[in-house]
Order: structure tokens, then C-alpha cells, then sequence
């Protein structure tokens, strides 16, 4: 079970754009996260007019390390790690470490 998901609200802590907030638009394999409006870099498109793709400079996000972010904890309005904590039913459920509340609640 990953610590960050897809749709987290997550905070930048390292790097050019510590700070930002935004959310988890994809995680990939390598754990690598592609966030809204975090790293984001300019790339030279060529047209095609096949596939109605106008060319030009597009600002697209880039992926950043999962290791220089951390999920946003909205009660404490800060950023916190997560932890993990075994339900009766023995389902694994994600919580925040600083107060014990559930991350998917």
C-alpha cells in the first residue's frame, strides 16, 4: 500500500518549488508524482494537423520525487506523514502521524 495516492492534496518540501500545494494527478512506478501546477516546464510542440495539435510552447507539469513531498494534513493546515493502522476487520487504512486521524475519511 503506497503512502501517497492519486487525488491526495499534498505539499512540496524540497526543492524549486517548496511551498506549492496541489494535487496527485498520477503516480507512476518509479515513484515518481505528476502534480497540478508543481515542476512545471515548457516544451516545444511541433503542429500536427492530423491530430489537431497546434504547435508552440506548451507549459505542461513534470514528474517530481515522492520523496520531496508530503501529504497535507487540512485540521492541522500543515504538512504530515502518514502511517499505518490495521482496523478490526483487518482492513489497512492510512492516518496521519501528528493526531492519529484517517487520511481517506
Amino acid at each position: 500500500m503506497r503512502k501517497i495516492k492519486r487525488d491526495d492534496d499534498v505539499i512540496v518540501i524540497a526543492g524549486k518549488d517548496k511551498g506549492k500545494r496541489g494535487k496527485v494527478l498520477k503516480v507512476q512506478d518509479d515513484g515518481r508524482l505528476l502534480i497540478s501546477g508543481v515542476n512545471m516546464m515548457k516544451k516545444h510542440q511541433k503542429p500536427n494537423p492530423q491530430m489537431n495539435i497546434a504547435g508552440g510552447i506548451i507549459e505542461k507539469e513534470a514528474p517530481i520525487q515522492a520523496s520531496n513531498v508530503a501529504i497535507f494534513n487540512p485540521v492541522a493546515n500543515k504538512a504530515d506523514r502518514i502511517g499505518f493502522k490495521v482496523m478490526e476487520n483487518g482492513k489497512k487504512i492510512r492516518v496521519f502521524k501528528s493526531d492519529g486521524n484517517a487520511v481517506d475519511a
